[in-house]
């Protein structure tokens, strides 16, 4: 028995080594993917959280580009700081991706005559 193990010793610690490996291998492998599966959720649910946010900030101005130019267009005539502040908010809300009516009610207020108080 001696001559046995004497003779296949090498072979015995290279398999051993080889399944030692392919066991951490494996267990390497989940810890990453899980941390990968992980990673791709906390990503979705920012995404989703920054839609919202988008969403609310778009809310946000369509209602002080609505205030500000059915004020204007109310009283008949923009002032030069009235002209520039709903500029500044229709850009912003434009870039946001904001629809047809708060374009509507810029050009409206913006084709208002100019009048300084």
């Amino acid at each position: 028995m001696p001559e046995w193990i004497a003779k296949y010793w090498i072979q015995w610690a290279f398999g051993i080594i080889t399944g030692a490996l392919g066991l951490a291998y494996k267990r390497l492998s989940a810890k990453v993917k899980k941390h990968e599966e992980e990673r791709q959720a906390k990503a979705k649910a920012q995404e989703a959280e920054m839609a919202a946010i988008k969403e609310g900030l778009l809310a946000i101005l369509h209602d002080r580009l609505y205030q500000a130019c059915t004020y204007y267009i109310a009283l008949g005539r923009i002032d030069t700081a009235g002209l520039k502040n709903i500029e500044y908010i229709y850009k912003a809300y434009h870039a946001l991706g904001g629809n047809g009516t708060g374009t509507e009610l810029y050009n409206r207020a913006k084709a208002l005559p100019l009048k300084e108080d």
